[in-house]
């Protein structure tokens, strides 16, 4: 096992006491749980930083667009790099012109970074190290992901994988097109999925004008034990059909065909070994349309780490900032059933998992159970409080103790529960090597978009 670890802050008030943390630790999954303003996204990015130094690659989702900061990182810290990411209204309103407020950030970097003995270099390194990107599925914004080419037969994938990514790719493709759909029930699922499934298990190949005609006349005579006509009539078939062919015939939505594949093995290394960063941005698109994304790239994830050998150390980290809505204790979203396969499975493989939310209700307990790493910053509520803190209780430490720790949290200091650890710790984040800009717009996006082939 490698003993490599992460360098996320200090002790408070212990200026020579780090915290670095064990990156082997991470495949047992981890969850970060913080209200707005308690530094949540910024640990988030410094944890995401200490992977990718490690040598790790990272493949973050990004549902309200503040994890695209791990892409604002200025090689030599200066003015000129920090300008172009300023709104000129916010240097209005503190009184000075865009470049003063540069310059005045170059100067608050340099400083913070210094703290804790980091600087130009290291930020250098990081860019050096790891390529990054920033993908807008749906969109040409950034770099647009061809989220239907997912319709291709998964390579080396179990017949146990296979289904699972076909019921996240029915589930969310039937979000798109207004069907709230039960597998279990809906006859809508039910076609869909052995449609995709009888393709698959041949290695055939589908998109989605195929299937479409597949639904009109599916290659199936019975679903289970009812005859296709009586199960599912051809004039209702017609009436699914015509919604599906709906979304083709948009015209918006050609941008879900154009792009980088949904490959997980491409969006977490290049071709020549170097481990990526890349950041799948979701915040110009519906509840909807984000679920489908979800539920196609984690049901994606769970089929490509099944064809990986074991590991014991860290191979890659699925990041998710968010995750409100997702993975709900009361409901069964076409991306919940993914990602529990990864939280139940992905660690015999070196895949973690890392869910941001701002309130521990926000996830189901079999997800919460499965997160071995706890940081926890300020919370909302006394309640709040008195959930984590029952959650957290051990042998080291008992409710009433951590709830008095969780009300005493400051902004940027969070409670570690280590699984290897009897007792939590608090500490204080390291300064980002990465400018927290917040949330980019849709017109900064443009700046990581791919430069336009000549004719």
């Amino acid at each position: 096992m490698s003993d490599r670890s992460l360098f996320l802050g200090r002790e408070p008030g212990s200026p020579e006491a780090d915290v670095r943390y064990p990156t082997a630790n991470l495949t047992t999954h981890g969850v970060i749980v913080g209200m707005t303003g308690s530094g949540k996204t910024g640990l988030g990015v410094v944890l995401l930083e200490e992977v990718l130094r490690s040598g790790t690659p990272a493949l973050v989702i990004d549902p309200k667009g503040d994890m695209g900061n791990l892409l604002l990182t200025f090689p030599e810290l200066a003015p000129a790099e920090f300008e172009p990411w300023i709104d000129p209204l916010e240097a209005a309103r503190t009184g000075s012109s865009p470049a003063e407020l540069a310059a005045e950030l170059s100067a608050r970097w340099r400083a913070g970074l210094a703290e804790w003995g980091l600087g130009a270099d290291d930020v250098r390194r990081l860019r050096e190290q790891v390529e990054f990107g920033i993908y807008t599925p749906g969109s040409r914004a950034a770099t647009p992901l061809n989220v239907l080419g997912s319709l291709a037969a998964p390579a080396g994938a179990g017949p146990e994988a296979r289904l699972e990514e076909v019921q996240g790719l029915v589930g969310g493709l039937l979000g798109l097109i207004g069907v709230d759909a039960d597998p279990l029930t809906s006859r809508e699922h039910i076609l869909l999925t052995n449609v995709i499934e009888r393709a698959w298990s041949k290695g055939e190949d589908l998109d989605l004008a195929r299937l479409i005609q597949q639904v009109q006349s599916p290659p199936l005579r019975k679903l289970g034990v009812f005859e296709l006509e009586t199960f599912y009539p051809a004039k209702d078939r017609l009436a699914l059909a015509m919604r599906l062919n709906g979304l083709v015939a948009n015209p918006a939505f050609a941008a879900w065909l154009e792009g980088e594949p949904l490959d997980p093995q491409r969006l977490l290394w290049t071709a020549d070994g170097r481990p990526r960063a890349s950041v799948i941005y979701l915040a110009h698109l519906s509840a909807e349309e984000r679920q489908f994304v979800v539920a196609l790239l984690l049901a994606r994830v769970a089929s490509w780490m099944q064809t990986l050998p074991g590991s014991s150390d860290l191979r890659a980290l699925i990041y998710m900032d968010e995750v409100y809505g997702f993975c709900p204790p009361t409901a069964m979203p076409p991306a919940k059933r993914p990602l529990l396969t990864l939280l139940k499975q992905a660690r015999a493989f070196g895949v973690g998992v890392v869910l941001a939310t701002q309130n521990p209700i926000d996830l189901d307990y079999k997800a919460m159970s499965n997160a071995g790493t706890w940081f926890v910053g300020r919370l909302q509520t006394e309640r709040d409080q008195a959930r984590v803190a029952d959650a957290l209780a051990g042998e080291g430490a008992a409710p009433a103790e951590l709830r008095a720790q969780l009300a005493g949290l400051g902004k940027r200091t969070f409670l570690l529960r280590d699984p290897k650890a009897q007792r939590p710790r608090s500490f204080a984040t390291r300064w980002a090597l990465s400018y927290l800009a917040g949330p980019l717009t849709r017109a900064q996006l443009g700046r990581f978009a791919p430069a336009p082939v000549a004719a």
